[in-house]
């Protein structure tokens, strides 16, 4: 007969109060997510008359059909896809040039821009949407993918110069001075030198300027006007608004957003890995 000490027994029913508030944690985090998958694939519109029960109310794709034969999902797809795979490209180009800037030369007022580039992080980005609406209206970028390409690229560089400038501060100077001595001019040290060492940053900027074009939903509301040119945010939202009830349309174009963001980050995740694997020798 196998006898179970007191302490024992307290292990035990420790252990499965623990399993338990883990299981009941991953429902409350999973459960939302199944939901939403499986209203995709139901036949019904209305969020009222899904099941509560996951799969139950049946199977079927015509909700994706719509989204592309009655919807204008390909063209916010691709208005979408535009405007962040620019931003990123802008961002990355603009950024990792004034780090190197600021980590590799010294200049009058260095510290008074830095400094700069630190206060308007302070502010957020709601308190200048007056200023950009004027702006963009005095350049002609309103109802533009081009314009809303320009709020974000404005947006990102101050914090992620500050972010790649860093990173650059750590990498070994002896390795700009090994290339000059080559003849390599600033241009070809920072394309060939240190780029290739600041690639773990360089692709982490990538991934967070590309994926943050697909959630907003404030600055295109204010930017674009024309239904041509409007993003997937704009666009999912007019199906759950108070004159239509389309939820599971809704997250049928929901779940096609994800798409590119798990291909984004299983290529950009090896790539990560491999540069930190990678990475020359720092101070």
């Amino acid at each position: 007969m196998i006898t179970i000490t007191k302490d024992q027994l307290v292990n035990r029913l420790n252990k499965a109060v623990i399993y338990m508030i883990f299981f009941l944690i991953s429902l409350f985090v999973i459960y939302p997510l199944i939901y939403v998958v499986s209203g995709a694939f139901a036949p019904t519109n209305s969020i009222a008359a899904l099941n509560i029960i996951p799969f139950k109310d049946g199977f079927t794709l015509e909700h994706f059909v719509d989204l592309f034969t009655k919807k204008s999902y390909g063209r916010w797809f691709l208005n979408t896809l535009l405007i962040a795979t620019e931003t990123s490209a802008a961002t990355v180009v603009i950024s990792s040039l004034s780090a190197y800037v600021f980590s590799r030369f010294n200049f009058r007022f260095k510290k008074s821009f830095l400094m700069s580039l630190l206060i308007l992080q302070i502010f957020p980005s709601f308190v200048g949407m007056i200023a950009i609406y004027v702006i963009l209206l005095r350049i002609n970028g309103l109802d533009t993918l081009w314009g809303l390409v320009l709020v974000y690229v404005a947006g990102n560089i101050p914090y992620n110069t500050w972010l790649v400038k860093n990173y650059m501060d750590t990498v070994s100077k002896s390795l700009d001075e090994a290339a000059r001595i080559d003849g390599a001019s600033h241009f070809r040290v920072f394309a060939q030198i240190i780029m290739p060492v600041a690639k773990p940053i360089i692709t982490f900027l990538a991934i967070t300027s590309f994926t943050a074009p697909w959630m907003d939903f404030i600055f295109p509301k204010m930017v674009l006007r024309s239904p041509e040119n409007q993003t997937l945010a704009l666009g999912l939202f007019g199906f759950v608004t108070d004159k239509k009830n389309e939820f599971t349309i809704f997250a049928a174009g929901s779940l096609l957003v994800s798409i590119p963001f798990v291909i984004f980050f299983l290529v950009s995740q090896k790539t990560l890995i491999s540069s930190f694997g990678g990475a020359a020798v720092k101070e």
